[in-house]
């Protein structure tokens, strides 16, 4: 892990190139249930296509000077579908329809028919072929309990919470096998916390530290407002409705989105006992920021964490960004984070 404080990194996903995937298509939906459609290469190629694609993406952040890495989420379609439709007692294949996060289009979802459990690894090769591929910290992150749990029509269990818990299960099993594999950082994505904070407040804190039971490397919980290129800026609310509780997970680490929304900061006093992952690039903005307009994002900060409990990072996934703005975005945090570091030595 680096030693240095401010330390950078990304919240998980990397631009897919164009020829692994179809962009257009992956640009109006972020899937709940397997997009094979998406894919350009026929299955006895994608492997391979999928590991120079990774490749690339740890080489390209390895440039801009990230500090602790992650293998661009390459070979997923969304953060979530490939971990929950992996899962025994998920059928992916006869969606249901529930309301999108968004509120106002219907999404097709896995459907719960039976005990929920993990039939094995998922994750184990992405973890270790970009543990193979980098001498930098590397991090693997894996959908969160509850956001599953709300992204997939239940009709098995009793309730959401049994549900959300036999999810987290599944992923403890799959995190202490990434941390055996050499993940120096294991995160949960966790984003419909904020978009039922009334149902997370019940049981999203119960199954996240079930999830990271036994997990002795660094963790953290994301939580955003949802892709700046299928959740427009419009429809960001300017706080979080769920943050304060996540004070009381076993996590290490809250990253939260702040630099598109504007985010009065002051919220991260709730969280005093954790380091803050701190969204500092706009990913709706187009343009790629300057050095300074990153620093001063950091440098406020600072204003209510101490250096050495801060992560720079951007608001979200970039995989819906081209790469060229992606990896420019990148640069100008890494030297951003360098300059703010210099200043408070």
């Amino acid at each position: 892990m680096p030693a240095h404080i401010l330390p950078t990194t990304v919240v998980g996903s990397y631009p897919q190139p164009e020829w692994l995937v179809n962009r257009a298509m992956l640009s109006k939906v972020v899937p709940r249930t397997r997009l094979h459609d998406m894919w350009r290469l026929p299955p006895e190629h994608l492997e391979e296509a999928q590991d120079d694609a990774t490749i690339v993406a740890i080489r390209d952040m390895e440039r801009a000077g990230i500090d602790i890495v992650t293998d661009g989420e390459i070979r997923r379609e969304s953060y979530s579908n490939r971990f929950a439709t992996a899962l025994d007692g998920i059928d992916g294949d006869n969606p249901a329809m529930i309301v999108a996060r968004t509120g106002n289009t219907q999404t097709p979802v896995p459907r719960v028919v039976g005990p929920v459990r993990r039939k094995g690894p998922v994750e184990l090769h992405d973890m270790q072929f970009l543990r193979e591929n980098t001498e930098r910290a590397a991090k693997i992150t894996l959908p969160g309990p509850f956001t599953m749990s709300q992204q997939a029509k239940n009709e098995y269990y009793k309730d959401e919470e049994e549900l959300a818990m036999a999810l987290a299960e599944a992923v403890n099993a799959e995190a202490l096998d990434l941390q055996k594999a050499g993940a120096d950082v294991i995160q949960l994505d966790e984003p419909w916390v904020r978009n039922n904070p009334e149902l997370a407040k019940r049981y999203a804190v119960k199954a996240i530290n079930r999830a990271l039971q036994g997990i002795t490397v660094p963790t953290v919980v994301h939580l955003c407002f949802g892709y700046a290129a299928v959740v427009p800026g419009s429809n960001k609310p300017a706080g979080y409705s769920f943050l304060a509780e996540l004070d009381d997970t076993t996590a290490d680490q809250i990253s939260i989105e702040a630099a598109q929304p504007k985010l009065d900061l002051g919220v991260l006093k709730d969280l005093s006992s954790k380091k803050i992952m701190l969204g500092v690039l706009d990913l709706a903005d187009p343009a790629i920021e300057s050095v300074d307009t990153v620093a001063e994002r950091i440098r406020n900060g600072l204003k209510y964490v101490s250096p050495d409990r801060l992560v720079p990072a951007p608001d979200c996934g970039m995989k819906y960004m081209p790469r060229a703005t992606a990896f420019g975005k990148l640069k100008a945090m890494c030297d951003a984070a360098a300059k703010v570091r210099r200043e408070v030595g």
